[in-house]
């Protein structure tokens, strides 16, 4: 089943558009005590350097009055896209109250044609890609964006997640939804802590198998140089919640990217066919 992207992109909007007015978890403004060490609070895992002041970051897919600020705290000169109105307006409100400048534009993160190329030296992509049936769409738009030698820190929700059950039958938590598909993954069959934390209700999200995004990654002229699965199990937590599910089922991964040189979106010009193979320090 094929959805019109237009009606893909109007259900989301008004999925967080409903999320904002019920103050939902993902739609909180940062905290004066995340704030302290805003760096750390984003980058606990060190792949920023430490030090990003003067850097232009793109926060995409990212509002909700979090990213920005604490972006924007640790000297970055930000800019923020999301497709919904109401996450952006806590954005605007979160600056406004510690006085930050940041730019914001209402926009779907596979169409950056407002932005200019190459000018940022990050992008920063909280879970979302789900939203959208193509993620090599996206990764192409923040390709154009990325100057070469910049970074791409996007999070994702993983595949095997989105095809399993929410609760365990016979002790078992089972793959519901075929892997290779490109309808929109259906709707948790249950209501649980463990889907209300997995899916957002009322969001068409898309599966997308490794070799999109890994593979989809590379082909845009990206050099992957970390991936993590950021833990959230716990060995004694109760069946049926979010952390016992995530003991069996890693809910998402976090990678790090490099751009390449050159900004046509052309993978082969980026590497010289005689350079040796990139390993990570």
């Amino acid at each position: 089943m094929t959805i019109p992207r237009d009606n893909v992109l109007r259900s989301n909007r008004e999925c967080y558009q409903r999320m904002t007015a019920a103050d939902s978890p993902l739609c909180r403004i940062v905290s004066d005590e995340e704030l302290k060490e805003p760096l750390q609070t984003v980058d606990r895992i060190g792949w920023l350097g430490g030090n990003i002041r003067g850097w232009k970051v793109l926060c995409l897919a990212a509002g909700g009055g979090r990213q920005s600020c604490l972006y924007a705290a640790a000297g970055a000169d930000v800019t923020v896209v999301d497709l919904s109105p109401a996450m952006l307006e806590l954005d605007r409100q979160a600056a406004a109250r510690r006085k930050y400048s940041v730019r914001l534009l209402e926009a779907s993160m596979d169409d950056l044609s407002m932005l200019d190329p190459g000018a940022f030296d990050l992008v920063v992509h909280p879970v979302s890609s789900c939203y959208l049936p193509d993620v090599t769409a996206i990764y192409a738009e923040v390709a154009r964006v990325t100057r070469p030698g910049g970074l791409y820190v996007s999070q994702h929700k993983s595949p095997t997640s989105l095809q399993g059950s929410m609760q365990r039958s016979s002790g078992f938590y089972e793959l519901r939804h075929d892997y290779y598909r490109t309808a929109p993954v259906p709707p948790p069959d249950t209501a649980s802590v463990a889907a209300n934390r997995l899916r957002e209700n009322g969001a068409v999200e898309f599966l997308h198998r490794w070799e999109e995004l890994i593979g989809g990654l590379c082909r845009s002229g990206f050099v992957v140089e970390d991936l993590v699965e950021p833990m959230h199990a716990a060995a004694d937590a109760t069946p049926n919640t979010f952390a016992d599910r995530a003991r069996v089922i890693a809910p998402y991964v976090r990678i790090k990217a490099r751009r390449m040189g050159g900004n046509n979106g052309n993978s082969r010009d980026k590497i010289p066919s005689d350079s040796p193979i990139w390993l990570p320090q």
